[in-house]
């Protein structure tokens, strides 16, 4: 059964490559529109966590991730009609380039029939940038290119000259200069974390300003978005106390991860092992991913919370610890240079930093309670005295396979898991 299609604009922000400046110009277009008065609502291809942080603060709602394989299409179809039917714009930010990938922002627009934002960087070009559009535009039968917006521009008048090389198929939606004071912080694995930029707010307005200099003030076009009547989900935690580490260095959550518990029944306890928080009443734990490699220190002086989770591990309640999550939970994890701090010794191994990339890609994890879809991406190293549980296939052919360990009802990988990929399975990770 089909629910009543919601009508409202929407534009896929993509590019001929990563590092163009989708996220800055997302960003600037959701600060723009949300000063003006206007419901924006973005969301983000693939897996990602850091670029919603940053997109959550410029729109004032949280991001949720559309991805046909990690997600499903009803999954995105779904998030998408409810955001439509209460939103006056829809924002995608799309991941590496428009048509890169097994499944890519390309085949998203297409199915969905959303019109794409291409941004190029135009930095290094003039005319040429008119060929480069070009070229998004006609390369693939079914994707409709509605206009183009250049970053890094030098000057106004070259702007004018990018904006003058667009065949007149192709609109001209804006610009934003090429200024440092702009330019939103990275580091390893990715942006830097939004709640560690204490003038972030002041960043994004500024390139709500930068954005306004050169923006055509046109929404797009409506966009017309259907969903089909979900099934049932069984909730299985309705009672269920689960402690999820929340903080600097267990910060990798995502939305739909939570509503899912908490539509399950379940009650969220958040703490912050960096703030000392003793481990909360519970029935299961989450250690989530994140940056534990830049508090070492901080975290490797928690005594009361090891011994906490020790005696939850071994009074056989479950935890699951990704990622990040994983690295604390091993006996030790040492920093890139080499210098080795305790952690909380749930699992038997050590772990190091390095300045390389660990793992990268989508992962299928066929578990005991039923097969998961996430992700991995991570710079380090892990060595585990025990067998793991089972290896995770990467759906697009890639080295990046991880093992999923398990010692009682504890569940430790590199993997990001996405829930509403298997809420069941999900949801029995964490039944005590």
């Amino acid at each position: 059964m089909t629910e009543q299609a919601h009508t409202c604009p929407a534009l896929l922000v993509s590019a001929p490559a990563s590092g163009q400046g989708k996220t800055s110009v997302t960003a600037a277009l959701a600060r723009w529109h949300t000063r003006a008065g206007k419901r924006v609502r973005v969301f983000k291809t693939g897996p990602d966590f850091l670029d919603p942080m940053v997109l959550e603060r410029a729109s004032g709602a949280a991001v949720y991730q559309l991805d046909l394989w990690m997600a499903g299409e009803d999954d995105v179809r779904a998030r998408l009609h409810q955001a439509a039917g209460e939103a006056d714009l829809l924002l995608v930010e799309g991941v590496m380039g428009l048509f890169d990938g097994g499944l890519s922002s390309a085949d998203l627009a297409q199915r969905l029939g959303l019109p794409v934002l291409a941004v190029i960087d135009g930095s290094a070009m003039a005319q040429t940038f008119g060929a480069i559009a070009l070229g998004l535009a006609r390369y693939a039968e079914g994707l409709t290119v509605y206009g183009v917006a250049a970053n890094r521009i030098g000057s106004p008048y070259h702007a004018q000259l990018l904006a003058g090389s667009l065949p007149s198929e192709l609109r001209w939606l804006g610009a934003l200069p090429r200024e440092t004071s702009l330019a939103l912080p990275e580091r390893h694995l990715g942006l830097v974390a939004a709640h560690e930029l204490d003038d972030l707010d002041a960043r994004l307005d500024a390139l709500a300003d930068a954005w306004a200099m050169h923006a055509t003030p046109d929404l797009p076009p409506p966009v017309s978005f259907f969903s089909h009547a979900s099934p049932a989900i069984p909730s299985l935690l309705h009672g269920v106390r689960i402690a999820v580490a929340r903080d600097a260095a267990f910060c990798f959550l995502y939305p739909a991860n939570l509503d899912l518990l908490r539509a399950a029944g379940a009650q969220l306890e958040f703490f912050s092992p960096l703030a000392g928080d003793a481990l909360p009443a519970c029935d299961a734990v989450w250690l989530p991913g994140g940056y534990p490699e830049l508090h070492l220190t901080v975290l490797a002086q928690q005594a009361a919370l090891r011994q906490a989770l020790h005696a939850h591990v071994d009074a056989g309640r479950p935890v699951l610890a990704e990622c990040g999550g994983l690295l604390y939970a091993l006996d030790t994890l040492a920093d890139a240079d080499g210098h080795t701090y305790p952690m909380a010794g749930l699992l038997r191994g050590t772990a190091q930093m390095q300045r390389r990339l660990g793992g990268l890609g989508m992962q299928s994890v066929a578990l005991p309670e039923g097969s998961l879809r996430g992700h991995t991406f991570h710079y380090a190293s892990a060595v585990l005295l025990d067998a793991p549980l089972v290896q995770a296939t990467n759906p697009d052919g890639g080295p990046s396979r991880e093992a999923v360990y398990r010692r009682g009802r504890l569940t430790a990988s590199f993997v990001h898991f996405y829930f509403p990929s298997n809420p069941e399975a999900a949801q029995r990770l964490f039944l005590p």
